[in-house]
Order: C-alpha cells, then sequence, then structure tokens
C-alpha cells in the first residue's frame, strides 16, 4: 500500500520559489518521511485541472535540494495561506472550493472582528476579551475612548503587527500616538489633543478596516511591551494539547512584541518572574493561560468546525489576569526554536503531521472498513452460492 499524502498549500513568490517558510515546509517533510507521510508543498497555481494533478515542490532531503514534479492529489491538505486581500487568497478561496473533497485539517476561521463578536458570547472565555468594537466613523472613537487611557487599534484582517496603532492618554488631554505601518516599520511617535486624532489616523486608512480594542498595560519595569505566545495543537491522537508557551518582549519604543517586528523571545516563566516574585503566583498565572488556550480553542473548533491548531497571544495585566489579544489561525512555531526549548520546537512541528496521519486513519480507515465488510459479504454470498451449486451438481450425477 502506498504512503498517505499531505499537500500543503501555500502562497506563491514572484521568484517562484517556495515563500518564507521554507524552513518549516522542510522540517515538516521530514518529520512526514520518519513517520509514513508523503508531504509536499504547492500553491493553487501548480493545479492541473483537467488531468487532476499537482506540480508539486518536494525536499529531498540526502541531496538537501527541493525539486519539482507532477503528483497526484493528496490524500490531506494543510492549509498555510495567510489572509491577504488580493488575488492569492481569492484563488485559495476558488481551490477550496472547488476541492472540497479534500480531505482539509483545518477549516477556514473569519477576522478578528467576527471572532471578537463569537467569543463575547463564550461564557468560558469572555471575561479574558479586551472591549472592542468597529472603528466606522470618529464617534466610535471619540466614545470609546471615555474613561480609557490605554486604546489599540488594529487591522481587521493584519498579521505580524503591521499598521497597529496605540493610543496612551496623557497629562493635558492629550493622547501618544505610536504604531507600525504596513510594512512593521516604526512610525515616529506623536503627542495629539483628543480632536486632532482622525486626522493623525488619516494616515493609517483605519475607518472601516480596523477595530478599536481595550489596552492592557503590560509594560515591564524598563518600559518595554511584551506578551506570551501561546500555541495549542491536536495531537496524535487527534485531541487538544498545549504545545507551549513563551514569551516575547518588544524593542525600546515599539508598541508591538511581534519578533517579525524585532521583538525578542524569551522563556515563560523568565519573563513572568519580572512582574511576579512568587512561585505560587507565576503557577496560577500559568494554569490560567493554559485553561484560557483549551477554552478558546475547543469554542472556535465548535462553531467554525475541525482546526488543527491555534496560536494566541495572552497578555497579562498586573494583577496577573490573562487576557486573549488575538487568534492565529496559521501560527508559527519559531519562538521556541529561539528560547532554546528544542523538545517544544520539535513538538509543534511534528504534531501537524501525527495529527494528519490520525486524521486519515480515522476518515479512511472508515471507507476500508465498509470496502472490507462489502468485500466479505460478497465472498460469503459467493461461498454459499456455490454450495448450493455443488449440491444440485451432485444431485444430477445420481
Amino acid at each position: 500500500m502506498s504512503e498517505p499524502t499531505l499537500g500543503i498549500i501555500t502562497q506563491r513568490l514572484p521568484s517562484g520559489i517556495v515563500q518564507e517558510e521554507k524552513s518549516y515546509f522542510r522540517k515538516l517533510i521530514v518529520a512526514g518521511q520518519k513517520l509514513g507521510l508523503n508531504v509536499f508543498v504547492f500553491t493553487p497555481w501548480d493545479v492541473d485541472m483537467e488531468r487532476e494533478r499537482i506540480r508539486a515542490y518536494q525536499y529531498i532531503p540526502d541531496e538537501n535540494q527541493w525539486v519539482r514534479k507532477w503528483v497526484p492529489f493528496p490524500d490531506l491538505v494543510y492549509d498555510r495561506f495567510r489572509y491577504q486581500p488580493n488575488e492569492q487568497y481569492r484563488r485559495l478561496k476558488w481551490f477550496r472550493s472547488k476541492y472540497s473533497r479534500l480531505l482539509y485539517l483545518s477549516s477556514p476561521i473569519p477576522g478578528k472582528w467576527a471572532i471578537h463578536q463569537f467569543l463575547s458570547q463564550a461564557a468560558s472565555v469572555r471575561a479574558h476579551l479586551p472591549a472592542a468594537i468597529r472603528y466606522d466613523r470618529d464617534e466610535d472613537l471619540f466614545e470609546f475612548l471615555r474613561g480609557r487611557r490605554l486604546v489599540y487599534l488594529k487591522p481587521i484582517n493584519g498579521t505580524g503587527g503591521r499598521g497597529i496603532i496605540r493610543l496612551e492618554k496623557l497629562a493635558g488631554g492629550r493622547w501618544l500616538v505610536q504604531g507600525r505601518n504596513r510594512k512593521r516599520s516604526i512610525v515616529e511617535p506623536k503627542r495629539v489633543l483628543e480632536r486632532q486624532l482622525p486626522e493623525r489616523l488619516a494616515d493609517w486608512d483605519a475607518k472601516g478596516k480596523y477595530l478599536i480594542q481595550q489596552g492592557i498595560d503590560s509594560k515591564l519595569p524598563d518600559g518595554r511591551v511584551h506578551d506570551f505566545r501561546l500555541l495549542i495543537q491536536k495531537n496524535g491522537s487527534g485531541e487538544w494539547e498545549i504545545t507551549g508557551c513563551a514569551g516575547r518582549v518588544g524593542p525600546r519604543q515599539s508598541i508591538t512584541s511581534n519578533l517579525h517586528g524585532g521583538g525578542k523571545a524569551v522563556p515563560m516563566s523568565e519573563l513572568l518572574r519580572r512582574r511576579f516574585g512568587s512561585n505560587d503566583k507565576i503557577e496560577s498565572i500559568r494554569k490560567a493561560i493554559y485553561q484560557l488556550g483549551y477554552d478558546v480553542a475547543k469554542e472556535i473548533e465548535s462553531q467554525f468546525g475541525r482546526l488543527c491548531e491555534l496560536g494566541l497571544d495572552i497578555a497579562v495585566d498586573p494583577e496577573g489576569n490573562p487576557w486573549l489579544l488575538e487568534v492565529n489561525p496559521k501560527p508559527a512555531r519559531e519562538v521556541f526554536n529561539r528560547i532554546g526549548e528544542n523538545e517544544t520546537y520539535a513538538k509543534a512541528i511534528s504534531r501537524p503531521v501525527e495529527f494528519a496521519l490520525w486524521l486519515y486513519k480515522q476518515s479512511f480507515g472508515k471507507v476500508r472498513k465498509q470496502q472490507n465488510s462489502r468485500r466479505q459479504l460478497l465472498a460469503a454470498a459467493l461461498r454459499r452460492l456455490n454450495m448450493r451449486n455443488r449440491r444440485k451438481l451432485r444431485r444430477y450425477r445420481r
């Protein structure tokens, strides 16, 4: 019997090379080979619809090189396509719609605002959600600022810290406006009056495209912001399991802690100890963060369908309460490599492969059982027919 196959669908670069997750894909392919799963990479543009085949990228470990080869459609698909409001993403939606019969490790989930609205109705999660509204009018912003001293504005469909804005209330009724542009570059901070905010925010073209979110005080004593990235994944038994959680500390003058934006990875316990000296307090916070991870994953999956993994960005306030800042359906895992947690990093890579194998056995195993059952019933019917024919032949010979 041939090995089951897993196709990783991703974006296409102008150069035609696999793309920014090339190192992760290479590790996935090697992990798959060890477990008996044939893994390859492709984009929606690599599909030959007439012949139902794919011109895939395959990695050859012994030769340390990538090759292109025509292959049949995979048994399973691992979607690593990050949202982009462009033709690339529209092409992915076309592929998933046309080939819905394929077995996908994860279902699509909506953007930040829709997820916030859904989770705000979940009893197990709503207490950990910062208040948020859509930014459609200037009045939305002014109303949300009342009684608050710290607010974030985030692109509804943004990723990686791009385009995020931080508003902090200062003495004298002014607001400090800090942020990053769409290329993640730090924008020069400015102090403006509240009535001047819409004009200052015009550079981000935020109306109708952003949400306004309650800020959580997460500055360290040195003034740098920080948060935690929790990775929760399905294991080889199809169950949710916390793979790991690591801290991220932003560079000076940064309003975000994302690694792509210059953030530094720090072990979770070390970062918590900088703010909470008690081991009991640290352990209590860790348990609360982990429980929040399980609750979020189960709630989202119950509403939007099967999932493989989620990355959760979590802030901890001065009292030690965890707050869910963002849900990432296509999470990175490099943070564990950077803090030297090699076992966690290896697990973060292998788990999608292990889950894919479990899902394959669950789905295709049922089909094989049904086929075997039909074969057994047919064989039994043929045996009964042969026995009747032999009895008739004996009576005829007499």
